[in-house]
């Protein structure tokens, strides 16, 4: 009995010294698995670059979406990032650029319908297109003038600066002799990407560049 009743107690002092020291292992592994899911939301909240399967860029997905493609076999990955995704049965590398293994049809004007200040500045280049300079603080103008008939179309909105803006007033073009650099046009789904994710890797680049 002797053995069997300080069998307990040692354990039980054993345990709290280990806590006294910083060593307990029920706490670290609670630790090392919260560092665990902690990474792995670091990795779930990242962006992923649809492609069509012509590889041209659709849009920007997140990797579960992208994931639930892949895993119905509707996509294929075109490059990988850093990190692994895990669960009970299966070790995924995160995809970073999939390519639709289906070619989706998109309607032609599906870009028209979703005119924004920022669409218009990143189309543009972030540049004022009547004196070419980037300075913060860009407005978007009418080139024809809304109270002169004008539409709030693609084709009638570039980014200026706030000086041009104020010089230009309500006159047209002509009659102030300020034409915008390029002719404003519908912008490619590329804009709304990189809106989407302003920060994009280097893996996506070839084919944002080649859209």
């Amino acid at each position: 009995m002797g053995n069997g009743a300080t069998a307990q107690p040692v354990a039980v002092n054993g345990h709290r010294a280990a806590r006294k020291n910083g060593h307990d292992p029920a706490r670290n592994g609670d630790a090392d698995a919260e560092v665990a899911v902690s990474a792995a939301r670091r990795l779930a909240r990242g962006r992923v670059l649809v492609l069509n399967a012509s590889y041209e860029p659709l849009n920007v997905c997140t990797v579960r979406r992208a994931l639930v493609l892949l895993l119905k076999e509707k996509a294929e990955v075109l490059e990988r990032g850093d990190g692994v995704l895990r669960s009970e049965t299966m070790r995924i590398d995160r995809p970073e650029v999939i390519r639709l293994i289906s070619f989706v049809r998109v309607p032609r004007d599906i870009h028209r319908r979703r005119i924004t200040r920022k669409a218009v500045l990143a189309r543009d280049g972030w540049t004022c297109q009547y004196c070419g300079s980037n300075r913060h603080g860009l407005t978007v103008d009418h080139v024809i003038p809304r109270s002169r008939g004008g539409e709030s179309v693609w084709e009638n909105i570039v980014a200026s600066c706030a000086p041009c803006n104020r010089k230009k007033g309500n006159r047209l073009p002509q009659e102030i002799r300020m034409h915008p650099k390029r002719r404003p046009r519908p912008p490619g789904p590329t804009v709304f990407i990189r809106i989407a994710a302003p920060r994009t890797p280097a893996t996506w680049e070839p084919y944002l560049l080649t859209a």
